[in-house]
């Protein structure tokens, strides 16, 4: 049995959370927005179109953004296409994804669907085929309150208030080959500065993310990030991270300790970003934006989701629509404590996606709307991770991996709410094989006792929940601790992921 031995104390801290950190992420892909968010004509569509069924399980996940509407089909993308009467928008072609883009949700719907969720929009913007004057246009049309021709547009079309956006993607993955517009880091770097101050000039209080690398795997990671920093730096505010973790060749090991790879590429980021900074003699910090992140099952089931033909355009396809295990829950479990462990500097993070494709939520043309296993982690992280993340003392038992060498076989993080006096503790067990004992010293949490304690197990690893079994797999209580004084012991089951409150 592996153990581990935690001390957690609230005067030792990483940073405030910022409530970002728990955003998520609207492409126009698959059926994520057609038949996801939007459906007119099913039982639960309000006025709108917009399923309410869907926007009751976004409300309980605890999404605080949204980044819309890509991704790669941002790349593509002519925002003008989605604003005016939706029987004279045009039917497109969306290169990305290979599919039908009607253009009936636009800028408009998407801005009426974040205020009935409650979230906080983020939009990415074209820089792949086109560039600084499409970008201040959109600012202008959605930001302006009035007296311009678009500002005016804006209002002609039924939104008399602005819409009020702060943060914008410059682009998205310009660093990859498969991206519409892909650009070397120096010639990204100087449209994007461009684009930048196009768009202070116009807005100075939006909030501007340049785009890093696709993944850390690129090879032309780290040196992307320096080159693009050099150019933009003083113009924005966060640089984006993208990583999907899946288990390959079976290697669940590996998969398990994907944290550890997303705490690499983390610290890697932030400090070509403090290089930089140096180089450039200022205080200023950039942060990250951690604006796409998942397990997605990209490798094994690319040839699935590949759709070929000149005359194969389908709207709204069921592709990326990955059906999630309780591990795959364990691992976006210790994902969030990864984020959380960094979130002095990462401010901000989206779970790609929201609806259908490689998402939490699950949804069938006119019928039901389901959590899927990776739900669970989600909203209990956000709904506990309040206030400050903690800086724990960790001393866990080890083993070894293939991809990540010796890894601890617990992992954790903590945050502490000021307002409540509420402390929270997240843990993961990444054996698979038995369960393990994590010992936590409470001492200057005195007093302190469990209001409540949450696991994500199960006999079986590879169970799920479907349209025939919605509920297969369920938040469960975690009852095997024990407190005794200052000392609180917890027995977590092999593979799993738990959360504890502590009042």
């Amino acid at each position: 049995m592996a153990s581990a031995r935690i001390v957690i104390d609230p005067a030792f801290q990483v940073g405030s959370i910022d409530r970002r950190l728990f955003g998520s992420f609207v492409e126009h892909l698959g059926r994520c927005v057609y038949d996801g968010i939007y459906e007119p004509g099913h039982p639960a569509a309000d006025a709108d179109g917009f399923r309410t069924d869907v926007l009751e399980l976004v409300r309980e996940l605890g999404v605080s953004t949204v980044r819309y509407p890509g991704g790669n089909f941002v790349s593509g993308y002519r925002w003008e296409d989605g604003i005016g009467p939706r029987d004279q928008r045009p039917t497109r072609l969306d290169l990305a994804w290979h599919s039908t883009e009607t253009n009936e949700v636009g800028v408009h719907e998407f801005m009426t669907w974040a205020r009935a969720a409650g979230v906080e929009p983020m939009m990415a913007i074209n820089l792949g085929t086109r560039g600084v004057l499409e970008a201040i246009d959109l600012l202008e049309y959605a930001n302006v309150p009035s007296g311009s021709t678009l500002a005016d547009q804006r209002i002609a079309n039924g939104a008399a208030d602005p819409f009020t956006i702060t943060m914008w993607c410059l682009g998205n993955e310009m660093d990859g080959p498969w991206q519409l517009g892909h650009r070397s880091a120096e010639d990204y770097g100087k449209i994007a500065s461009q684009t930048a101050k196009g768009m202070r000039q116009l807005d100075p209080s939006v909030e501007l993310v340049a785009c890093g690398s696709s993944n850390r795997r690129m090879p032309t990671f780290g040196s992307w990030e320096h080159t693009v920093l050099q150019h933009t730096y003083h113009d924005v505010d966060f640089i984006s991270c993208h990583a999907y973790y899946e288990e390959k060749d079976g290697d669940l090991d590996s998969f398990l300790a994907s944290g550890v790879d997303m705490d690499r590429f983390i610290d890697s980021v932030v400090a070509t970003a403090d290089a930089v900074g140096a180089g450039l003699k200022t205080d200023k910090k950039i942060n990250i934006s951690f604006d796409e992140w998942n397990v997605w099952y990209n490798v094994r089931d690319k040839e699935k989701n590949t759709i070929r033909g000149l005359d194969n355009w389908p709207k709204a396809p069921r592709i990326l629509e990955d059906v999630y295990s309780v591990t795959d829950a364990v691992v976006v479990g210790n994902l969030l404590i990864s984020l959380l462990r960094h979130a002095d500097r990462v401010r901000a993070a989206s779970l790609a996606q929201l609806v259908n494709v490689i998402a939490p939520i699950m949804t069938e043309p006119g019928g039901p709307a389901w959590r899927q296993t990776t739900f669970y982690p989600f909203a209990e992280t956000a709904r506990r991770a309040v206030g400050s993340a903690l800086r724990l003392t960790l001393d866990s038992d080890t083993h070894q991996t293939a991809a990540y060498g010796e890894v601890a076989t617990i992992d954790a993080a903590g945050s502490h709410d000021p307002e409540t006096g509420n402390t929270s503790l997240f843990l993961i067990n990444r054996d698979h094989g038995g369960p393990s004992t994590v010992e936590v010293d409470l001492t200057a949490l005195p007093g302190a006792a469990v209001q409540d304690a949450v696991l994500i197990a199960d006999d079986d690893r590879h169970a799920a929940n479907t349209l025939d079994r919605q509920d297969r797999v369920t938040l469960g209580q975690l009852t095997s601790y024990t407190l005794d004084g200052h000392r609180l012991t917890v027995e977590l089951p092999p593979l799993s992921w738990a959360a504890l409150t502590l009042a």
